[in-house]
């Protein structure tokens, strides 16, 4: 088994939000799930052009940083391919990877979605904000990880948001969405036409994400447009992911760099 440490959509080197590559594994998906716990990091199993994602509480259909991970590892051994692909183990998802210079991109297409009839007040009772009142209304959009995406008002709004992490678990399972992005538009000078979000999908704020590209693609595919999407805030890590929009088609990228090699059998949960 061999483990490789990738840190994906830096902003700056250094930076960015941690995966673990790992590859020659034949665990299952048990023994998967514990080592991701174990490791409290996100975990994808690349078995041949197969790739199966963990996060430390969950396994998942889909996580766009993890194959970022993968598609720099895949390059590394490939460098004058034009295109590589993989495909997801849990939905069988054909993600195309691409690469332009130290940036990386996953080509994805927009999922249809059914639009969830939701309360006036949900998003105000999920994110613990009762005087939250969001600048468009929510809406669910996919790239292959349903996300319900709502907008505030400004940054202050955004980073000030404590939520309800239990009760958006609980709608998430039923509604069968993977939680809330919430984001807003930044104003100004370099700022114009940027944005920037927070993911609210796990039950320990510990673990809010630096970087979620399949928020990014959904966002992406709401407004109709590449962006510029700034994330990371929060958890000291400050990463940026950049989205065009092609064809019809999503691209979602950004940075991606080693950080170390793990040992194969230290490694071992």
């Amino acid at each position: 088994m061999q483990i490789r440490a990738l840190k994906c959509f830096g902003a700056t080197p250094g930076t960015g939000n941690p995966a673990l590559v790992i590859e020659g594994d034949a665990s299952n998906e048990d023994t998967r799930r514990a080592f991701a716990k174990a490791r409290n990091t996100t975990c994808v199993y690349l078995d041949g052009d197969v790739v199966d994602f963990y996060y430390p509480h969950m396994r998942s259909p889909l996580c766009l940083h993890a194959t970022l991970a993968v598609a720099h590892v895949l390059f590394a051994r490939h460098p004058q391919a034009p295109m590589l692909a993989v495909t997801t183990a849990m939905r069988g998802q054909r993600l195309e990877l691409l690469r332009d210079a130290d940036v990386f991109y996953i080509r994805l297409q927009a999922q249809q979605v059914v639009q969830p009839a939701l309360a006036s007040d949900l998003p105000a009772r999920l994110l613990a904000d009762p005087g939250l009142v969001p600048v468009s209304p929510p809406q669910l959009a996919s790239v292959g990880s349903p996300k319900l995406l709502v907008e505030v008002a400004d940054a202050a709004t955004l980073y000030a948001l404590h939520p309800d992490l239990e009760a958006i678990t609980a709608w998430g399972k039923d509604a069968g969405v993977n939680g809330i992005y919430a984001w807003c538009r930044l104003q100004g000078g370099a700022d114009a036409d940027r944005y920037e979000g927070r993911n609210f999908n796990h039950l320990d704020p510990a673990l809010e994400d630096s970087a979620t590209g399949v928020a990014a693609g959904a966002l992406t595919a709401l407004l109709g447009h590449g962006i510029t999407l700034l994330q990371g805030r929060a958890t000291g890590q400050s990463c940026l992911i950049q989205t065009q929009v092609e064809d019809g088609a999503i691209l979602v990228g950004g940075r991606a760099e080693p950080c170390a090699v793990v040992d194969s059998i230290a490694g071992r949960p």
